[in-house]
């Protein structure tokens, strides 16, 4: 019997695989759904709605005027001081121009497919993320835990073609599945900008810009999950990577975020791990420091800033990637199994 399709079998019939895979989708699905409430199509009907709101706007705009100016009037005719609340002339309180007041401001929310789609994906990988490192963690955590390695072991002795055969099957599990979400995911969006929203502009060169994004979010969630296997195979249980984990959120995120402030390091988020999985996905991400003046040929003081790039965090997951898994595999070639 093929060990990789009994690897694979096993991470499909896991309840701990199914269930967090359903409930990784039914958040997905709730996004959605959310997503098809809360935004309405623009036409006619909500242009002129907008428009009657912002005239609505202008002339409490106008009576506010007009009352701030007759109190400022009378305050001046009985000479009351009022500490600068109005202008030395009380004719200098006029309300703002109607054109200034845009019906656009009172449109309803509306889904540009175009400009939310690849903020949707990075919302979907991140979810997706959680899921993979968890399930990951778990498959090897518990054959560790309660004995099933050792018994796998004694019928096929070669160790680390045992641990990256799982690995195998976990990877074509979690792609399996992310590319099929990933499908119903975009569907779900489509359908929502069709009805809800616009998909105007989609030329061909976005299609192809959404696919490369999507293809790092796969290479984000496999990355997740790797690791996540890794540490749990590390230390023989699931805890030992949620552990892992909780302990770079917290410290290894949060606490040194709050000394390097407390530090007045400069550019503080291009030490923390979120930033390069932003980057990653998003090609570049630009970090400004606000302490820091950059005279412009106006004579204008514009931060300093600093790009992070998807390269700079593809050195750094892989790195992380392989330290992991290669730590794994020299911990299963030297440990003692019993």
């Amino acid at each position: 019997m093929s060990l990789y399709r009994t690897e694979l079998r096993r991470l499909v019939k896991r309840r701990f695989t199914r269930y967090m895979t359903l409930l990784g989708l039914l958040v997905l699905a709730l996004v959605v759904a959310g997503l098809f409430a809360t935004n309405e199509k623009i036409g006619p009907e909500q242009w002129a709605a907008a428009e009657r709101q912002a005239d609505q706007q202008h002339q409490e705009q106008v009576r506010w005027a007009e009352r701030e100016r007759a109190s400022c009037e009378r305050d001046r005719a009985a000479g009351v001081t009022d500490d600068g609340r109005y202008p030395t002339d009380c004719a200098e309180i006029v309300p703002p121009p109607r054109d200034q007041i845009e019906a656009e401001w009172f449109l309803p929310a509306t889904f540009d497919f175009r400009n939310g789609f690849e903020e949707m994906l990075v919302a979907f990988t991140a979810v997706l993320a959680l899921i993979a490192f968890v399930v990951g963690a778990s498959f090897v955590g518990a054959e560790w835990s309660t004995g099933g390695m050792m018994n796998l072991l004694l019928w096929r002795p070669r160790r680390v073609r045992v641990l990256l055969t799982k690995l195998a099957a976990l990877v074509t599990g979690l792609v399996a599945v992310t590319v099929s979400a990933g499908l119903l995911w975009t569907g779900g969006l489509w359908l929502t900008a069709v009805l809800r929203g616009s998909t105007e502009r989609m030329t061909p060169g976005v299609w192809e810009s959404f696919a490369l994004t999507g293809l790092r979010g796969l290479a984000l969630v496999l990355t997740v999950a790797v690791v996540g296997f890794g540490l749990a195979s590390l230390g023989r249980h699931t805890a030992m990577a949620l552990g892992g984990a909780i302990a770079l959120a917290v410290v290894g995120q949060f606490g040194v975020g709050i000394l390097l402030s407390m530090a007045n390091v400069a550019f503080v988020e291009r030490w923390l791990m979120p930033t390069y999985a932003l980057a990653w996905m998003q090609q570049k991400v630009t970090l400004q420091e606000w302490r820091s003046c950059v005279s412009d040929f106006s004579g204008q003081c514009q931060p300093a800033t600093y790009d992070v790039t998807w390269g700079q965090s593809a050195v750094l997951f892989g790195a992380g990637v392989v330290l992991v898994l290669g730590a794994a595999v020299w911990a299963m070639r030297r440990r003692d199994i019993s």
